[in-house]
């Protein structure tokens, strides 16, 4: 059995009723989940004997502007011992802008979803220190975020004096 069809036929095994979209892209496997199932499955993807799946190597987002589901939060993570790498992706909607933390998963992904939460505004649950990486706390708005101006907010950000 190739080692995609491993993954996939634990996760349809684990988890029966989540919707999971299995694709492939330039050597590239990827899984669409619901974002309520991202802990479950990524301790499974860690803590199993044949995936082992150990390292968390980022965490992002991609922002659609007009889509429904507006964010993508993406999960690059690797096998040392079958050397795959793996994406996970979970659609968050701008209203409910929040997904659970894997930190508790992957230690790793602390200040990989901060930055998440600092650039694209999205909320991880159950983070142990989720605050600002980059930005002043008291800064209001998320850069990455496709509606925020390319010469940022005049007046957003005190500069320092020359």
């Amino acid at each position: 059995m190739e080692f995609k069809e491993l993954i996939q036929q634990k996760l349809q095994s684990n988890f029966p009723e989540a919707s999971l979209e299995f694709s492939e892209y330039k050597d590239e496997f990827s899984v669409k989940l619901d974002k309520k199932f991202i802990v479950p499955v990524c301790t499974l993807l860690k803590e199993d004997a044949d995936l082992q799946f150990l390292l968390c190597e980022d965490i992002t987002a991609v922002d659609w502007a007009t889509r429904k589901n507006r964010f993508t939060v993406v999960y690059h993570i690797f096998s040392l011992k079958n050397k795959f790498r793996l994406k996970l992706k979970a659609d968050v909607d701008e209203k409910d802008c929040n997904i659970d933390s894997v930190s508790s998963v992957w230690r790793a992904a602390n200040w990989q979803e901060r930055e998440c939460y600092d650039m694209y505004g999205i909320i991880f649950n159950n983070h142990p220190d989720l605050r600002r990486m980059y930005m002043p706390e008291d800064f209001e708005y998320h850069p990455l975020r496709k509606d925020f101006p390319l010469l940022g907010i005049p007046g957003s950000l005190p500069l320092p004096k020359k």
